[in-house]
């Protein structure tokens, strides 16, 4: 079975069981209908996937990998904040009528830095690093950027990555400020699976651990019923991931280059409702 499912099941019973509920507090979020959205949480969830075991997809419903992985190269390859640039809509309804989300994710990661070993944004500065000093314990990025909240359609829930090389295996720590379990919990671990990997390769490196850090992990009050059925479902083995081993540079990975085979998985749960 996959463990990735163990870990899902376990963490949305916590939180369904021992969370905490927000009805009767002020919340922010609210459904399309204008009804406050209100949450079952748990503060401070860790969950770590070992990605010599399995590749982490979930088989209790399917994960659409490759546009997952498309909004991450988005973010960490293009370092884009144009909408036009994803082959998806997700991001459509943050857009400004200049077609962009503000100065958010891929526009954080394209700033410019002045690092000791010259200047150069935040991904470039990490590979190098992982080629140079792979044993730094200062391999990190972070695009929680306060000086350009304002100017941030949304702020960056997936804010930063802590990169660490033990012998020759490369971890990471993806922190979330918040997460929809439902919505959103293995889009993006499987997003940070596939960069570990691909950063792995490129560097000389193995994938190892992704250690997910979630602030305030959360189940919404609409979302409850589903998530119940969910986690009874039965439980397949992970499917196989493979990138191709031809690419070298990170810059030259595209969607084609991901091949994810034997990936047995439930039917898909439609029109989840999305608080916004």
């Amino acid at each position: 079975m996959s463990k990735a499912d163990v870990l899902f099941v376990n963490m949305c019973r916590d939180i369904l069981d021992n969370g905490f509920s927000s009805e009767g507090q002020k919340v922010r979020a609210k459904w399309e209908d204008g009804t406050p959205a209100h949450t079952i949480k748990r503060f401070g969830v860790v969950n770590r996937y070992d990605l010599q075991e399995e590749f982490p997809a979930l088989t209790l419903r399917p994960t659409y990998i490759k546009s997952a992985v498309d909004e991450m190269l988005w973010i960490w390859q293009k370092k884009s904040n144009k909408v036009s640039d994803l082959n998806s809509t997700i991001w459509d309804e943050w857009a400004d009528s200049d077609g962009t989300i503000g100065k958010a994710y891929g526009y954080q990661m394209g700033i410019k830095y002045r690092f000791a070993q010259g200047e150069m944004d935040q991904t470039d500065n990490v590979i190098w690093q992982l080629k140079n000093t792979p044993y730094s314990r200062r391999i990190m990025t972070n695009i929680y950027n306060f000086a350009d909240l304002k100017e941030m359609n949304l702020e960056p829930c997936a804010y930063s990555m802590t990169f660490n090389v033990t012998e020759n295996r490369l971890n990471g720590i993806l922190n979330q400020r918040s997460q929809d379990v439902l919505a959103a919990n293995n889009w993006n671990v499987v997003q940070y699976a596939v960069l570990i990997h691909m950063l792995a390769q490129v560097t000389g490196l193995v994938p190892g651990e992704l250690v997910h850090v979630i602030a305030d992990a959360h189940i919404y009050d609409r979302h409850v019923d589903i998530v119940r059925e969910m986690i009874e479902r039965p439980q397949y083995p992970a499917p196989k991931f493979s990138l191709n081993p031809e690419i070298k540079d990170f810059y030259d990975f595209t969607l084609a280059d991901i091949k994810i085979e034997d990936y047995q998985k439930n039917p898909q749960i439609k029109n989840i409702p999305i608080a916004i």
